[in-house]
């Protein structure tokens, strides 16, 4: 990055919006709760965000049912929702600034991050899915002469989306583009721990042309704003992405209402095989240092298992320790700091708690484990390595989203896959192996949504994106397939009259 922005000055500067978004204009919460959003940065106050209540929620779903019914979206042309949708990819870019700053604050990541990874990739995904609708056809049934058959997409409806805060830009795009895309209205739930840049999404929605009533922004608290649209009997579909427990409570919700699609996205606990028969093991261990540490381990992704085979133990601990300097925690507003805080106090409580269990299950404590303090009141936390892990320890099998790394030693390659597969997510791992045969054999044993080989983290918006067991159900992100999440497949019979052509 060449940029010379200040970023604390304009942090200094910064005048956040935390209202609801509903029907094209920002309105306070029915009764004018707020819940105030503090910084893991600095402890700073950012802003008051609405705390969108039941009765808020139902404003914005009848709002967009409303919207929905009357057409102004699902009826036009795919060509001009099209051309809208680029409109919208277009002023996301031009306001990147404002929203990774928004994001940074809001969250701890570095803001070179959100610049160059976070945002980018947004504007990405709102591009892809904006090009893909007039190139999505419908189907003919192939029956007999005198029926005509017809499979057509339509759009759901209303639109639940419940998004994380990890990376608040990019998983709000992956829900809201094909959501609108394929025609539906959209009611979004952020992250109550990073709202800020959603909400601002609204004043870009209008200037994009996209209607009022369209894209509807309700920020608020999981337990009661998130529920309240899970269960709203008037909401054709939840898209959840978050923790396996929320997401379990999600399925509940659309059960106990009006049996809802419910798509999940949720935790994992991903593997890194490494094989006696690595060769690269300083390219393995640069490649798994990056990503758990990186976005200090808060990615559902993260390798958080090390499983290698004891032959090369000692040397890939050799070279996985010297890439632990690289990512030690720094100011995210310094466009040097490739990692920032954690997303709370609370969350990094929670870190702590789990590196005392690693320590009382009889884990060996490599380094880390400590908080950290390059910036006064916030939230930092040091890269943590334990070692001597057993698979069935708590650290090793729950998910504890933090730059928290579990190495296990196995004997073999068949100790290898049960080990990878011993757990109750599958949402990533990784193989490295220099016989690609074995490799690819391997990686076909173990259960999980992306297996990467010799690599991780590869990823792009053409691959589908999703898991396993509990680390997800009935959903992909990304990819055409994501389309098809979000329509309804209608089957027409046309009854054929004959003709006599003699």
């Amino acid at each position: 990055m060449t940029s010379t922005t200040d970023w604390s000055l304009v942090a200094d500067e910064l005048c956040a919006n935390g209202k609801i978004f509903v029907n094209g204009r920002y309105i306070n919460a029915h009764n004018g709760a707020i819940f105030v959003k503090q910084s893991p940065v600095d402890g700073r106050n950012l802003t008051g965000i609405s705390y969108s209540s039941e009765v808020d929620v139902n404003n914005a779903v009848c709002v967009a049912r409303s919207a929905f019914e009357d057409g102004r979206w699902s009826k036009r042309l795919p060509t001009e929702r099209k051309e809208i949708l680029l409109k919208l990819a277009e002023l996301i870019d031009e306001h990147k600034e404002k929203l990774a700053i928004l994001d940074t604050l809001s969250m701890g990541k570095p803001i070179r991050d959100c610049l160059n990874n976070d945002i980018p990739l947004a504007v990405t995904c709102i591009k892809w899915y904006a090009e893909s609708i007039d190139k999505i056809y419908d189907e003919c049934v192939p029956s007999r002469p005198d029926v005509l058959g017809t499979i057509t997409r339509e759009p759901l409806g209303v639109v639940g989306a419940i998004t994380p805060w990890n990376y608040p830009m990019e998983n709000v795009a992956w829900k809201i583009a094909p959501a609108l895309a394929a025609g539906n209205s959209l009611v979004l739930k952020p992250a109550e721990q990073a709202s800020l840049s959603a909400i601002y999404l609204g004043q870009l929605a209008v200037e994009a042309g996209i209607p009022d009533g369209i894209f509807n922004v309700i920020p608020g608290i999981g337990e009661v704003t998130g529920k309240a649209l899970a269960v709203h009997k008037d909401v054709d579909a939840i898209f959840f992405t978050g923790s396996t427990e929320v997401g379990k409570l999600i399925m509940q919700y659309a059960g106990q209402s009006n049996m809802k699609r419910v798509a999940l996205e949720c935790g994992g606990k991903s593997a890194f095989v490494v094989l006696k028969d690595c060769v690269h093991l300083d390219d393995a261990a640069r490649v798994l240092a990056q990503n758990i540490f990186s976005n200090q381990g808060q990615t559902c992704t993260a390798p958080s298992r090390l499983i290698v085979e004891e032959d090369v133990h000692d040397e890939f601990i050799d070279n996985l320790m010297q890439y632990v300097p690289v990512y030690q925690p720094g100011n995210p507003l310094d466009e040097k700091t490739n990692v920032g805080a954690m997303v709370s106090r609370s969350h990094l409580h929670k870190v702590l708690e789990y590196v005392e269990i690693g320590q009382n299950e009889g884990a060996k404590l490599l380094t880390g484990g400590q908080e950290a303090y390059p910036v006064e009141g916030g939230a930092y936390f040091e890269p943590t390595i334990f070692d001597q892990v057993k698979n069935d320890m708590r650290i090793a099998q729950e998910e504890i989203f933090g730059p928290v790394l579990s190495i296990i030693s196995v004997k073999s390659v068949a100790e290898a896959i049960k080990k990878a597969n011993e757990s109750s997510y599958g949402l990533a791992a990784a193989v490295w192996c220099e016989n690609l045969s074995m490799a690819h054999q391997v990686a076909r044993k173990i259960r999980a949504g992306l297996v990467h080989i010799n690599s991780y983290g590869d990823d792009d918006i053409t691959a589908a994106f999703g898991g396993y067991k509990q680390s997800g159900n009935g959903t992909k992100d990304k990819s055409l397939h994501a389309l098809d999440e979000y329509v309804e497949f209608k089957t027409t019979w046309i009854r054929l009259n004959s003709l006599d052509t003699s």
